[in-house]
């Protein structure tokens, strides 16, 4: 399977809302089997396919190694079309995110969630979510939409990452992942405001 490039905070297809997924073929599992890949290469436990270029509503997760490489009892799932249809009790924890590096932030969301998406087999599922994987599964929906862990911070708390974020935009960072590249002319735009 091939490693991906990872987009990163600026790109436009992250603020994108995604296509459905209406047929599975050969090409739509190489790129899961992909997304896989380089989620596990940058160490990540969880993968939205606009992360990755992609425009459609699929998204990988694999808890296994979440806490500290200790193995848990979590298989990994590919979600195609998910939807968030109902969600109950309330949580902060840390969240980062493989396409803002180097942030973290106390996001709150739900505790409990309620999800209905389709297996590679386009079977739907309904499945209720809880603890760490609600909430993984929340942020790779939230990307699905468009939406960043950032989005649900307050004005202050995103004031105090700007400079953070300014540099991601600009693609001054190093990962030990692969980054999509920022094009010149975006680059230096970014530069003169």
């Amino acid at each position: 399977m091939r490693t991906l490039p990872i987009y990163t905070y600026g790109f436009e297809v992250l603020r994108r809302k995604t296509k459905k997924i209406t047929k599975v073929d050969d090409k739509l599992i190489e790129v899961v089997g992909s997304m896989f890949n380089t989620m596990h290469k940058a160490t990540g436990i969880g993968l939205a396919a606009p992360q990755v270029g992609l425009d459609f509503a699929l998204t990988v997760i694999d808890l296994s190694k979440a806490e500290g490489g200790k193995r848990l009892k979590y298989e990994p799932i590919t979600l195609l079309n998910p939807v968030i249809k109902d969600y109950h009790g309330t949580i902060f924890l840390e969240e980062g995110c493989l396409s803002i590096p180097f942030v973290r932030a106390e996001v709150e969301r739900p505790e409990t969630v309620y999800v209905e998406y389709q297996d590679l087999d386009l079977n739907k599922n309904y499945v209720e979510l809880k603890g760490l994987l609600a909430r993984v599964a929340q942020h790779e929906i939230d990307h699905l939409n468009g939406i960043l862990f950032i989005d649900h911070l307050t004005k202050d708390e995103k004031k105090k990452l700007k400079p953070d974020l300014d540099d991601i935009r600009k693609g001054e960072i190093e990962t030990d992942y692969l980054l999509a590249e920022i094009p010149k002319k975006d680059k230096n735009s970014h530069r003169k405001k």
